[in-house]
């Protein structure tokens, strides 16, 4: 290589000029028309195994997961009343507890 081939750059090139890019362009251009179509990797219309059945699965099995914590929440008897609690005063025992301590005792 000479000095004179490394002083001149050709960065700018030939796109500096606008009919040079114009012309790029239209081989661009003309590549992608003379191109065959390829062929359709997806069918005209979308077959029912491969769009619609797995979207039914999925909501049928939400809804028996759905129906299932349904039924395991539901109680199954409603819980006794309890009696009242008694009234007590502070310092006083219910009448005959004494009878009911000494034969627990002796039992």
């Amino acid at each position: 290589m000479s000095d004179d081939d490394l002083s001149t750059s050709h960065v700018g090139g030939t796109w500096t000029r606008a009919e040079d890019y114009v012309r790029a362009l239209a081989q661009r251009r003309t590549a992608r028309k003379s191109r065959a179509p390829r062929a359709r990797t997806q069918p005209e219309s979308p077959l029912f195994s491969l769009s619609t059945l797995p979207f039914l699965l999925l909501i049928v099995a939400i809804a028996v997961l759905a129906a299932a914590i349904i039924v395991t929440a539901w109680p199954r008897t409603h819980p006794t009343a309890q009696k009242p609690t008694e009234k007590r005063e502070v310092g006083t025992a219910a009448k005959g507890w004494f009878d009911e301590a000494k034969r627990d005792f002796h039992d």
